[in-house]
């Protein structure tokens, strides 16, 4: 059985990513330094990069390249 893909409107992308990346510097606050502290901190820095990189889209002043 075949699944539909759903249509995500980018305001709620960029408002889940912003408030993933939220929680994932919390939960980074409270690990011992090591590796799983700084794979969590580099998940909320690419959660806040998608959340940049779709307002960097959707900006007016985004022009095409010629």
């Amino acid at each position: 059985m075949q699944q539909r893909q759903h249509y995500t409107p980018p305001e709620i992308l960029v408002q889940r990513l912003a408030e993933e990346a939220h929680c994932l510097r919390e939960q980074a606050k409270l690990l011992p330094p090591g590796a799983v502290r700084e794979a969590t901190i580099r998940k909320a820095r690419q959660a806040e990069t998608g959340s940049h990189l779709i307002d960097w889209l959707r900006s007016p002043g985004l022009k095409v390249p010629n």
